[in-house]
């Protein structure tokens, strides 16, 4: 809650406009009268963003306006907030300049700021190339109210972030899809109601009960809509999950009943994705198969049978006129792989052509139809001449077929381990739970095992020893150490007692734990981890916009090549350009030219390069998620493996983030007790850090486990100095000097000397004052995270500046600075320093990573080329960062930026692959090595060419799978550390 107040609170501490051209009013108008006037706010949906630059060119198109008093453009979120004068500019016209900057701008109404933009995910059936990608996105991006689509062409899926506010539905989305020549099934929509289904028993044959039990779940409240489909005894209930819960609709359906009717949760198989990946794997594999029976015989009697004396005769064998019984046996053989094996070929071709473009379907059905026609061509003339001896190449019809569907299973194949991260994420989640029923004082009356999909908020779940946890939630009773890895990555067990966090799908080892479910379904962490790395493998890398230009005219460039090749080969042989000596004894000049035309047209492989980027994008965030490294898709992959210097924030980045009382001077005669009785009854109402630690300390000189504290009267905090309040009637202030000088308090020179000599040793002092006079002085100390100076040495190996930026003192800073090995080091600095400094390192020509805990650093993590937040448990989706290093270690800042440096090497060896195949492949087919070595590619082997060069670029891309971490971090040790509350003074 926290991060997401301070996240919220950002707007109000973004920099100032650093554009010195831009007046903060409009010309000719004093600021003294633009003081006076009204202002208002709007906040738009900017499409098109990608990047700081993106960002901090809409901000300068708005800021350049008349009138415009503030614009803070949210790359991340996609969002330009605007403050402005309406006397003299409006929001239409702030829309305009934002287009004009080359982005679509879209203007949210108030009141529909967060709920304006929803998000549905479609599950996409017939694209094979990059071409029927870009056509869906752009058939999206042309609805009304659709801010953002982006469609996968690995994962098969599309996202569309869209505005139901504009009367645009997920079935409008579905429809457009289908309207592109696609097929689509809705996989999830972002509405604020859960979908069920429930398998009913006993009720099936009965109409009034069944009636009565669907009045019964209307009833419930939280239910929105209930189906029936009785034929499989299912209903299907839609539900607001803050109000019921999947439990309470079961224990509906079996009152109701009175004991006579059951219910469970209907049975489904993992998910709509991968049981459509199956079918079409199936699909692809006995299309082979079937193609192998009838194209085998083909390749024998063409190829084989013609070299055997005996068999040789009875395919030779004349039927009518010249035509021969082998070419009625390949042609009875091959139409059957041409039309219906190759009808899927046809269909695309058809959509394809249709939606006025072109993809890898329209080469096949060409390649094909050409060799196919032409044999019967060559067929019937035979059978109708005396002396015409044709050849037929139905066996290149056939093989083509048969190879490509080879070819499209093994990628399938392929592509689908590609997403075995999320797979495996998936399948974390325990099948059952042991739910606890309490009476009123807390204890434990009864346990029942349940499915774990039917625990719902604040219920209590029991983990025993070697059970995964059901739900995020808080430990209420108990304690054991939970491994965390399968979430995390982090490798050592961690810690559990009262009212510790734990994450659903972790695995409890050696206690038994009582946790109270704080987030089930698509809150807890689990699901927001699958979500985030479905996001990654969604979002485009902008190398990826160089395969896109390309796959919009490839396909009709290999076509006008082919048929160049055809006519220049044709006419080379009409007017005897070569010798007749290079013609093969078995067909003619036009066969010849014919073949070197096929052979081009099926060559050419347009999902080669479609498939380059985004297969590498998905298993190197798959990786990285099991390597405990969020990286949320392929533009921060690009970013980071460009980043030459990282800005680290202190606390709670470089350092532990929990700060510990190390040393207590009193300078006035009291009891420890009485003085930190009043410290922490004056400190326990602020949220701070650094009170957080005085409270913890204090504790230890009270005798029971929960003290309660003195009142504290008159409480006011004072954002950087401290809190004060009267507590025992006296006045108490706890904090800087800054508010001890606000408040004319003369400061000892013995506490001076405390102040400076806790700086020098990386402290933090605290100055508590009584009555108007200082009464001690607090030594606050934050210990260093294991390994960072071993991080920060490596990174320098690695040619990356380090640079520190904190709001903290510049004695403490220098010092932690000092202690970690950084020279350059920036302190006191707010947000929005912080985020200037980050602009400043980029003007420099720096590409530039910041590393922060994502809360007051979340202007900078925005600014930055690649923002990385040091996120923790269910606090995994800090929405500033590019990356989330979720164990905390400094340690994945350099497995970030390995990762994403072999990832890219990856995409780029792909892209060499796929470019080299083509470049030197469609010469060869074309013929350019028949005149000197009369070597030619036959079309049915060119055919194989094309369906392995996919596969190899999938192949290429999984290889990212056995991706280790740099040697260096394999042979640091990382030390351990312990924060021990009863420093001795």
């Amino acid at each position: 809650m926290a991060k997401l107040l301070a996240l919220s609170c950002w707007r109000n501490l973004s920099p100032r406009p650093h554009y010195p051209s831009m007046p903060k009013y409009p010309k000719g108008h004093p600021a003294t009268t633009v003081e006076e006037l009204s202002e208002s706010t709007a906040l738009f949906s900017v499409v098109g963003m990608t990047c700081a630059a993106c960002a901090g060119s809409v901000e300068k198109a708005v800021k350049r306006l008349p009138g415009i008093r503030e614009a803070i453009v949210d790359v991340l979120n996609n969002r330009a907030h605007v403050i402005f004068y309406p006397s003299f500019v409006n929001e239409e016209t702030i829309r305009e300049a934002i287009e004009d900057a080359g982005f679509e701008a879209l203007l949210l109404t108030d009141g529909t700021h967060d709920k304006s933009v929803k998000v549905c995910r479609f599950q996409i059936k017939g694209m094979t190339c990059t071409s029927c990608s870009s056509t869906i996105e752009s058939a999206l991006q042309g609805l009304h109210g659709v801010l953002e689509a982006r469609v996968g062409l690995a994962t098969e899926e599309a996202q569309v972030h869209y505005n139901p506010n504009l009367l645009l539905t997920p079935n409008d989305i579905l429809q457009a899809i289908e309207d592109s020549g696609f097929e689509a099934v809705l996989i999830s929509s972002s509405e604020d109601f859960t979908e069920i289904d429930l398998h009913v028993e006993g009720a099936v044959t009965d109409d009034a009960s069944m009636k009565l039990i669907l009045d019964s779940l209307r009833a419930l409240p939280g239910v929105l809509v209930v189906d029936l489909t009785p034929e499989f005894s299912k209903i299907t209930v839609s539900y607001k999950p803050d109000v019921t819960g999947p439990r309470n609709l079961i224990n509906v359906i079996e009152q109701t009943g009175n004991g006579n009717f059951k219910a469970k949760i209907y049975p489904t198989e993992q998910g709509q994705r991968n049981s459509h990946r199956r079918e079409e794997t199936r699909q692809y594999y006995k299309s082979f198969l079937w193609s192998l029976v009838f194209t085998i015989p083909v390749f024998l009697t063409s190829m084989v049978f013609m070299y055997v004396p005996g068999i040789k005769d009875v395919f030779d064998a004349k039927i009518v006129n010249m035509l021969t019984v082998g070419e009625v046996t390949r042609w009875v053989l091959s139409t059957p792989v041409q039309f219906v094996l190759g009808w899927r070929f046809y269909y695309g071709s058809y959509k394809s052509l249709r939606r006025g473009s072109a993809n890898m379907d329209v080469l096949i059905a060409l390649g094909t139809n050409a060799a196919y026609f032409y044999s019967v061509y060559s067929v019937l003339r035979a059978a109708t001449s005396p002396h015409f001896e044709g050849n037929d190449f139905f066996e290149t019809s056939a093989m083509l077929i048969s190879f490509i569907l080879l070819g499209k299973y093994l990628e399938i194949l392929a592509k689908g381990k590609t997403s075995d991260a999320i797979a495996k994420l998936m399948n974390l989640t325990p099948d059952t739970a042991v739910l606890l029923t309490l009476d009123s004082d807390g204890n434990v009356v009864g346990e029942e095992e349940i499915d774990s999909r039917l625990v719902q908020k604040n219920d209590v779940i029991k983990v025993v020893p070697g059970a995964k946890v059901a739900s995020d939630g808080v430990v209420v009773w108990g304690q054991s150490h939970v491994n965390e890895s399968m979430i995390t990555g982090e490798a050592r067990p961690v810690a559990k007692r009262k009212r510790d966090t734990v994450i659903g799908g972790t695995v409890n080892e050696n206690g038994v734990l009582h946790v109270k479910a704080t987030r089930v379904g698509s809150e807890s962490a689990l699901s927001q981890i699958v979500r985030l790395v479905e996001s990654a493998q969604m979002a485009k890398a902008p190398v990826q916009k160089f395969a896109d230009r390309i796959s919009k005219y490839f396909v009709p460039l290999v076509i006008v090549i082919s048929f160049t090749t055809w006519l220049a080969w044709f006419l080379a042989g009409r007017y005897h350009v070569y010798p007749k000596s290079w013609i093969p004894s078995t067909m003619d000049s036009f066969e010849l030219a014919l073949q070197f035309g096929i052979s081009v047209m099926v060559i050419a492989c347009p999902c080669a390069l479609g498939l380059a980027t985004p297969t590498a994008v998905m298993v190197g965030t798959g990786v990285g998620a099991s390597q405990g490294v969020l990286i949320k898709g392929g533009q921060a992959l690009e970013s980071a493996h460009k980043v030459n210097c990282i800005v680290f924030d202190k606390t709670g980045t470089l350092t532990v983030g929990k700060p510990v009382i190390v040393r207590t001077e009193l300078l006035t005669k009291m009891v420890l007790r009485e003085f930190y009785e009043l410290v922490a009854a004056t400190e326990v109402n602020s949220e701070h850090p650094l009170a957080k630690a005085v409270v913890e300390f204090a504790k230890k000189f009270r005798d029971e486990e929960n003290p309660s504290w003195p009142e504290a009267r008159d409480f006011v905090s004072i954002t950087g100095h401290g809190v004060k309040a009267t507590v025992h009637n006296k006045e108490i202030m706890v904090g800087n000097k800054s508010l001890l000088a606000d408040h004319n308090i003369a400061i000892p020179v013995e506490a001076e000397d405390m102040l400076a000599e806790a700086e020098k040793m990386a402290q933090t002092g605290i100055l508590v004052s009584i009555n108007g006079k200082v009464a001690g002085v607090l030594a606050v100390s934050d210990p260093l995270k294991p390994g960072a100076q071993e991080v920060i040495s490596i990174l320098k190996s690695m040619n990356i500046k380090s640079i520190m930026v904190t709001g903290d003192n510049f004695g403490t800073a220098s010092s932690i600075a000092r202690e970690v090995g950084i020279e350059n080091v920036i302190a006191e600095a707010k947000p929005d320093q912080k985020a200037e400094k980050v602009k400043g390192l980029q003007a420099s020509g720096y590409t530039v990573g910041m590393v922060g805990d994502g809360i007051n650093d979340s202007p900078a993590l925005v600014a930055a080329d690649v923002g990385m937040a040091i996120g923790a448990g269910t606090d995994i989706a800090i929405e500033a960062a590019d990356i989330v290093l979720m164990k905390s270690n400094l340690e994945d800042v350099i497995t970030a930026i390995d990762l994403s440096r072999k990832t890219f090497s990856r995409i780029r060896l792909n892209y060499v692959w796929a470019l080299g195949y083509n470049l030197l492949g469609i010469p060869i087919a074309a013929g350019v090595l028949f005149p000197s070595t009369r070597f030619r590619l036959p079309p049915w082997i060119a055919g194989a060419a094309m369906a392995a060069s996919s596969v190899s670029v999938v192949c290429c891309s999984l290889l990212l799978k056995y991706y280790r971490r740099p040697r260096k971090l394999e042979n640091l040790e990382i030390r351990g550390i312990s924060i021990d509350s009863s420093t001795d003074m």
